[in-house]
């Protein structure tokens, strides 16, 4: 089994880890109804999209 030479330092493990960080999906604002939503995705509180009703959406 292959076992590493040297410890990998602090700084070349975090350098490595620099891209593992999670990003807020992008939102945007529904036209229709002013709630927060994906941008590119019918809207999940109106059902609207491009300004259409595309979806029936039910009222809990």
């Amino acid at each position: 089994m292959a076992v590493p030479k040297r410890k990998t330092s602090r700084c070349s493990r975090d350098q490595r880890r620099t891209h593992d960080a999670l990003t807020a999906p992008a939102l945007s604002i529904c036209p229709e109804c002013k709630e927060a939503k994906q941008p590119h995705i019918v809207c999940p509180h109106c059902g609207s999209y491009r300004g259409r009703k595309v979806i029936e959406v039910e009222s809990f």
